[in-house]
């Protein structure tokens, strides 16, 4: 192979900082590389990457192979230690070419493989300026990084670092910047989005910041947010989703859990009934928003009346896009030293939960045959709703909107009948 490279596990923030990774490397010179971006959430997560390394040296026996990402940096001995590996780098280590030029020869010590700093040290997120994200016609923005909460489950901290954010002017001429390269779609993104700005001086919120990007800059024609904390939800962020058309209907929540007491053994700071009263005070303002939200099943001292309670908040929410983590102990998290349940269980009341949310989903989709939509259309005959629903748009152009017909669904995806372009 030629080139460089990158094989992205995990989040959004992750495939933006691939990208990122790319041009920084590429800068350096680096070439016949391949850079692994890992994801540490789960102990599967760990082992794709594990498995992704193995099956990409196979491929290219000559190519440089750089792990990095949230479980080099959790896990940093394991991956040095890979034969397969040539360099392992930190997450912020990983956004610098200065990194990339300073790599080892072939043939090291695990240990002068290593190029991990303690990312508690970090105090800031420099803002990184990129025109294109390879495979995506919408465009993520980093607006924050980290996490200074310690649920009891999260190993995410430790990887990257208490929550800093990016200064508003520099979201702003990166958004400016996408928007300029024919992006019409921006995903604000980070660990911890809604406790954007709490290190800024003012103290601006997510909020604020949407608000701000959508009147500096008239040319974004869609706006959404990744997976936001409702308990940090701000009154910038409510008059959004009542007002502004621009702004997405679709929010994908971090809820975790639907029982007050595994929520507090979590350290989860809301509660069932503030997740409700969130749900219930969008859809008031805004009838159309659909949900997603992460949901983990199994989690220590479980019992079938709290799992129970958490089917049951998805329910009594309408969740259309469920996403259902069987609990695994994280190495260093204060849940790994509670109680465990029988990974049969696990697996057991993670199925139960996937299909009640298969049954929401389809629900939901039968609620969408009917209307008329604008869609983003995107790579492969796909595209999205403002809701995030999925439709299938074969013979449309990437990147255009058009207004459609919603005519039936699969149960995978809505059908369509095509009304109008706007191609602009």
């Amino acid at each position: 192979m030629s080139g460089v490279e990158v094989i992205t596990f995990g989040c959004r923030l992750n495939t933006y900082e691939s990208e990122v990774m790319r041009a920084e490397a590429e800068k350096a010179g680096l070439n016949n590389a391949i850079l692994v971006n890992t994801c540490a959430v789960t102990g599967e997560a760990v082992r794709q990457a594990r498995q992704a390394i193995r099956r990409a040296r196979r491929d290219n026996p000559h190519a440089r192979i750089i792990v990095t990402g949230c479980a080099a940096q959790t896990e940093k001995q394991t991956f040095a230690e890979m034969a397969e590996v040539d360099a392992v780098l930190g997450n912020e280590e990983k956004l610098k070419s200065a990194s990339y030029r300073a790599l080892p020869d072939f043939g090291v010590s695990a240990e002068e493989k290593l190029r991990v700093n303690d990312i508690m040290s970090v105090r800031a997120t420099a803002p990184q300026m990129i025109r294109h994200i390879d495979g995506h016609v919408r465009a993520f923005i980093q607006v924050q990084n980290g996490c200074d909460h310690r649920c009891t489950f999260c190993i995410i901290p430790y990887g990257r670092g208490n929550s800093r954010s990016v200064p508003m002017g520099a979201v702003v001429d990166q958004a400016r910047n996408l928007v300029e390269s024919g992006y019409r779609e921006i995903v604000l993104t980070g660990v911890d989005a809604t406790s954007y700005g709490a290190d800024l001086p003012g103290t601006p919120t997510l909020g604020l910041l949407a608000k701000t990007l959508l009147k500096q800059i008239p040319e974004i024609r869609r706006l959404r947010l990744s997976s936001i904390d409702s308990i940090e939800a701000d009154q910038h962020l409510m008059d959004l989703i009542a007002d502004e058309p621009r702004f997405m209907p679709h929010l994908h929540l971090s809820l975790q859990h639907g029982d007050d007491m595994i929520l507090k053994r979590m350290k989860r700071r809301h509660s069932r009934a503030d997740a409700i009263g969130f749900i219930e005070d969008v859809r008031r303002l805004r009838p159309e928003t659909s949900f997603g939200a992460d949901m983990i099943v199994g989690f220590p001292t479980e019992t079938e009346e709290m799992f129970a309670n958490a089917v049951g908040l998805a329910e009594e929410a309408g969740i259309a896009h469920l996403h259902v983590f069987p609990y695994s102990p994280r190495p260093g998290t204060p849940a790994a030293r509670m109680p465990q349940l029988d990974r049969s269980l696990i697996k057991e009341r993670a199925a139960r939960l996937r299909e009640a949310g298969q049954r929401l989903h389809q629900a939901h989709l039968d609620k969408m045959v009917g209307t008329r939509q604008w869609l983003l259309v995107e790579n492969g005959g796909l595209a999205h709703t403002e809701n995030f629903t999925l439709v299938a748009a074969p013979g449309l152009r990437p990147r255009d909107l058009v207004q459609v017909a919603i005519t039936g669904h699969n149960g995978k995806h809505l059908d369509m009948q095509l009304l109008a372009a706007d191609a602009a």
